[in-house]
């Protein structure tokens, strides 16, 4: 019975361990997105996105939102680009038709990266499949999957133009520098990219590469 017991204590504590890696990676790579976001790191994104034609918008969200989901979590991903479209659209039919778009392009993005998805980062982390590997395969099929709803919804909205909400000073904090708002965005990316090189070329976990990539954005980030 002891030995038994002394089993299944082992098998749950494997088990334990494996499901804990990956909940200590996620919640690094979502506080990263977080500390970027507070220095107004994602400003340099919105900042570039400049047209008038709701049809050139969603393009350019659908593509942005695809390959950012593949460096993010999907999840992640997808309530910083609905969060940013709170600051582009003002109709709320508009923003609804945009989430939609995002959530799609997330899944998609997040399909064919490593970290870019809870079920593909339990498998890499499991070892069942490659960085590489999977980038070959799945790339293809996940932007297929992406580009037709984003043609079709494209040619639905056609012409129409983007209504920006209307601004306010209130309550608004203290404005950020360039300098600090593409260092933070930047480096913030650089370490979430830099995580599968981390874990091979250390051997360790890859959580640990995520949670020493967010010390030194932290650190980066009280320095500036």
């Amino acid at each position: 019975a002891s030995g038994g017991a002394s089993h299944v204590t082992a098998e749950l504590g494997e088990s334990l361990t494996g499901t804990a890696q990956i909940v200590f990676f996620l919640i690094g790579a979502m506080t990263i997105v977080e500390v970027v976001d507070a220095h107004d790191g994602f400003a340099v994104v919105t900042a570039r996105i400049q047209t008038q034609r709701l049809s050139t918008l969603i393009w350019l969200v659908g593509m942005v939102t695809f390959f950012l989901s593949a460096i993010l979590d999907n999840l992640t991903t997808t309530i910083v680009m609905v969060s940013l479209m709170k600051k582009l659209l003002g109709r709320h039919d508009d923003r609804l038709l945009f989430a939609g778009i995002i959530v799609v392009a997330a899944n998609a993005g997040g399909a064919w990266s490593p970290i870019g998805d809870v079920t593909t980062t339990m498998l890499w982390i499991g070892g069942q499949i490659t960085a590489l590997a999977i980038m070959q395969g799945v790339f293809l099929p996940s932007l297929v999957s992406l580009l037709v709803p984003l043609a079709i919804t494209a040619r639905v909205l056609g012409r129409q133009a983007v209504q920006t909400p209307a601004r306010t000073d209130a309550g608004v904090a203290a404005p950020r520098t360039g300098f600090e708002k593409n260092l933070m965005f930047f480096l913030g990316l650089g370490i979430l990219v830099l995580v599968p090189a981390f874990t091979t070329w250390t051997g360790l976990p890859p959580f640990m590469g995520i949670l020493f990539g967010l010390g030194i954005l932290w650190a980066v980030g009280d320095l500036v």
